[in-house]
């Protein structure tokens, strides 16, 4: 009996890491121990390992076996760690060859009949196991496709143990199994709806393109049926097909959150729009036991709406500020620290009011002007000072929606092309940087003198920065939609009729 060794990938939000499992088969009464911070479920694999060795043909000795999950100090979660374990053990008991079990790694969960179940986050695991320097990996049957996303990485795609084993050359007879695999929901996005639908309130469908063009955050304060949560869900549609690093990062995050991922990449950005009941964890992230992303990082790239915005905790809501200016969201615990991409751009609804009629036309609203303080109050002044356009929603008139029939509406495909076209003269202009967003550009870059604007086209901000209106990050705010209203007019610079028109799409609350 000797040492085997082969290897897993320990996730740790999105970020894998090569874990080396090492097997002795040794002398002792029967035991089967695994060290190496192993968390419950990991511990329990003791039994699958067993029994599906057992099932399969190729029963391990009745001797004391140890399996070292290194390096010790990293925290390892879950069960896709069993195919690994089971494999080197079978390499210590020499039932397979040793060298051929070095040289891979091995993702998957065991059923007690020897069956490999689909495990979650086999695409970001891959990805780790790439930048470590791995080439092969065996995954179960129904993970293949979505581990052979990733390029440059050899895919062994297996049903069972027993099959497993037979690829590293035991000495066995292949026998057939049926691969278990899981329901594959189909992915519901508002693909379909056309800007076109609606009507009136052109200044909101406007500042939706303005939105989608610089990738800016957007706050929709008006009563209800008014359209906010009509136009929200019509802003993915505006935005432009995800490049394949996006795409990939995106399907990485589907991959952690449980949603089978398909050999083809989606191009199209994600939408979430979680309920007001929502807790921390499950907006930014977290959990116990094995960290899980949440509605904010399952929207990178995309969008995340937040519907009936003050009815969320306060709590809650202010867990966004971190991802709304760094760009991920970030989960500790007492011995990790997992990161998970939130690079999305935030759509809020709110009501005026908690009956909703304050400000509309023939308001009977009989909300007393502390209630409405206390209940916009919810959005907190950092969270909504990091919101670019802050617009007013109306509802329209019997009038507007007669005169309607006689419009040309602005359909999606026309708005996408501006958007488009304004997206690809930001990202030329910010071509030498690390940049490709007008919201992504820093304060250094706004106030670098081959940037800055004169004093006579800043003046209405520099105006309200010295009357408290705006706040210097509320300052930087109203540039970068300046310098995307001047990407939509195919100007080089913002006039002062852009900063203007910026600073008026900051007028909600």
């Amino acid at each position: 009996m000797s040492v085997a060794r082969t290897r897993a990938v320990a996730l740790l939000g999105v970020d894998g890491a090569l874990v080396e499992i090492e097997a002795d088969m040794g002398a002792g009464l029967p035991a089967f121990v695994i060290i190496g911070l192993p968390d419950t479920s990991l511990g329990e694999a003791r039994d699958r390992v067993r029994s599906a060795a057992t099932n399969s043909g190729c029963a391990l000795p009745a001797r004391k076996l140890t399996v070292n999950l290194s390096p010790a100090s990293l925290p390892k979660q879950g069960s896709s760690f069993d195919l690994g374990i089971a494999i080197a053990a079978l390499a210590a008991a020499e039932l397979v060859p040793a060298d051929s079990v070095e040289r891979v790694v091995h993702l998957g969960e065991l059923g007690l009949d020897g069956r490999l179940r689909p495990v979650d986050g086999v695409l970001p695991a891959v990805l780790g196991a790439r930048r470590a320097g791995a080439t092969t990996v065996m995954v179960p049957t129904d993970n293949a496709d979505e581990a052979s996303l990733v390029p440059g990485i050899r895919v062994v795609p297996v049903p069972s143990l027993r099959e497993a084993a037979v690829w590293h050359g035991a000495d066995l007879v292949p026998e057939p199994v049926e691969a278990i695999t899981r329901s594959r929901a189909d992915r519901v996005l508002p693909t379909d709806l056309d800007l076109a639908d609606v009507i009136g309130n052109v200044d909101a469908v406007e500042a939706l393109v303005v939105a989608a063009a610089g990738g800016h955050h957007v706050l929709m304060v008006g009563p209800p049926g008014a359209g906010k949560s009509m136009l929200a869900a019509r802003l993915p549609g505006l935005l432009p097909d995800l490049d394949a690093d996006s795409a990939l990062e995106v399907a990485s995050i589907r991959s952690l959150a449980g949603v089978a991922v398909t050999g083809e990449l989606d191009l199209r950005p994600p939408f979430e729009a979680p309920h007001h009941t929502c807790s921390a964890a499950a907006l930014v992230g977290g959990g116990s036991g094995v960290i899980r992303p949440g509605a904010a990082s399952r929207a990178t790239r995309g969008v995340l709406f937040l519907d009936e915005a003050p009815e969320f905790s306060q709590s809650v809501l202010d867990c966004l500020r971190q991802p709304l200016e760094s760009g991920e969201a970030v989960v500790h615990r007492s011995r990790s620290v997992a990161r998970f991409p939130a690079r999305f751009q935030l759509v809020a609804a709110a009501n005026p009011c908690p009956c909703g009629r304050y400000g509309s036309r023939h308001s009977d609203c009989s909300c007393s002007p502390h209630q409405r303080r206390r209940y916009l109050a919810k959005l907190s002044g950092p969270l909504v000072d990091r919101i670019d356009l802050q617009l007013r929603v109306s509802r329209i008139s019997s009038s507007q929606f007669r005169a309607s029939a006689d419009v040309v509406q602005t359909t999606t495909e026309q708005a996408r092309t501006r958007v488009e076209r304004a997206r690809r003269r930001a990202s030329q202009r910010l071509e030498a940087t690390p940049w490709s967003l007008s919201s992504e550009m820093p304060g250094t870059w706004l106030r670098d003198p081959a940037n800055r604007l004169s004093a006579a086209d800043s003046q209405p901000i520099d105006r309200a920065l010295e009357t408290g209106a705006l706040t210097m990050r509320g300052y930087d705010r109203v540039l970068r939609v300046a310098w995307t209203l001047a990407d939509l007019d195919d100007d080089r610079a913002p006039a002062r009729r852009h900063v203007v028109r910026a600073l008026s799409m900051r007028q909600s609350l």
